[in-house]
């Protein structure tokens, strides 16, 4: 399985950027379920979960830090992930990465965890400056 973000950059103080993240390597399975998510992180610091998005029922997670601004999705074939980030904020700059949990029922509470996924994507940088 195979993960690969783009659409990261810089981008001033309120300013806007949409992330992607195809997936490749497995057939997506209705039954069996998969859960796509994106985590950020700063040096020294852990990943945390930004927003996740449950295939089979579309259930999504947001962390409170950016509700209302971020919005996750997927294609029809949820094998890509996107996240829409607006009214960014000089705090949502760290490296973005995309995750795959397959076969996937749901996320821990009260956030998803990085362990949640077995699947990660090489990051990609975002920077509000």
């Amino acid at each position: 399985v195979q993960l690969v973000e783009s659409g990261g950059g810089s981008v001033q103080p309120g300013g806007q950027l949409k992330l992607s993240c195809v997936s490749s390597g497995y057939v997506y399975n209705s039954w069996s379920g998969s859960c796509m998510a994106w985590f950020r992180q700063l040096p020294g610091k852990e990943r945390e979960a930004v927003a996740s998005i449950f295939s089979a029922g579309g259930s999504t997670y947001y962390a409170d830090s950016v509700q209302g601004r971020f919005t996750i999705s997927q294609n029809n074939a949820k094998d890509t992930v996107y996240l829409q980030m607006e009214s960014l904020k000089f705090e949502d700059t760290a490296v973005y990465y995309c995750a795959l949990a397959v076969p996937c029922m749901g996320w821990s509470m009260p956030a998803p965890k990085a362990s949640d996924f077995g699947y990660w994507g090489q990051g990609t940088q975002v920077t509000v400056s």
